[in-house]
């Protein structure tokens, strides 16, 4: 399985949805980076995926985006392939 970085805020509705429909294609672990109260980490995540907006979504060190992009990568059938390491 995939490595799964994603950033993210505890009262951010569509970080809970990304990682539920994560949860829902097989992952069960993923490295959380929360940016409450943290604008240095907030400013780490804005350089790392060019946008300031929670969630950013990282799969094996590719910037997938948010949840909108998230969710439009599975409903391309992409995001099964890139969690199992083979990306189309």
């Amino acid at each position: 399985m995939a490595h799964v970085t994603i950033y993210s805020s505890d009262y951010c509705p569509y970080c809970h949805r990304a990682k539920a429909l994560l949860r829902a294609r097989g992952v069960t672990e993923w490295e959380e980076i929360n940016v409450d109260g943290r604008p240095e980490v907030r400013q780490a995540m804005a350089q790392r995926a060019g946008r300031t907006s929670v969630p950013q979504i990282f799969i094996d060190g590719r910037h997938i985006g948010g949840c909108d992009d998230l969710h439009a990568l599975d409903a391309r059938g992409g995001l099964v392939p890139l969690l199992n390491g083979t990306p189309g």
